[in-house]
């Protein structure tokens, strides 16, 4: 199956203190067959959760480049579809769902796609089950 990869499995992958089982056992379940999609504003999330823990002293240069490196391998694609009906799409889940426009921006690929959402936020993984997102966490 492919996913929609949300930024906190992402960083979970590289903060000790966000470490998740559930994230490392997504991962290591990753092959070439399967895709991860993300929304354009993923990148920019991430970009900056590393600056920020950089910062904070939360992530090393190391570990940080070692992270790019593991985004760089993996199958990641970026959707950067953006239009008028896009934002009314996210408009309506977030109100619906009391989600951010950020975090309806995953759900809302999600099922423009088709495809499963990878999240470990727990707001976002019960609005994915109550649209009939599958999730990759229970």
């Amino acid at each position: 199956m492919n996913w929609v990869l949300d930024s906190s499995v992402a960083l979970a992958w590289a903060l000790p203190d966000e470490n998740s089982g559930q994230a490392d056992q997504f991962l290591n379940r990753i092959s070439e067959k399967i895709n991860l999609w993300v929304p354009a504003l993923w990148w920019y999330e991430i970009a900056n959760a590393l600056v920020m823990a950089q910062r904070r002293n939360r992530l090393t240069e190391a570990d940080r480049i070692r992270l790019m490196e593991l985004y760089r391998i993996l199958p990641i694609h970026t959707d950067v579809t953006l239009d008028a009906d896009s934002i009314l799409r996210l408009h309506t889940l977030a109100m619906q769902y009391n989600l951010s426009a950020y975090d309806a921006a995953y759900l809302e690929l999600a099922q423009r796609k088709g495809l499963g959402l990878a999240t470990l936020d727990q707001r976002l993984r019960s609005a994915a089950q109550q649209t009939g997102v599958k999730p990759a966490f229970l």
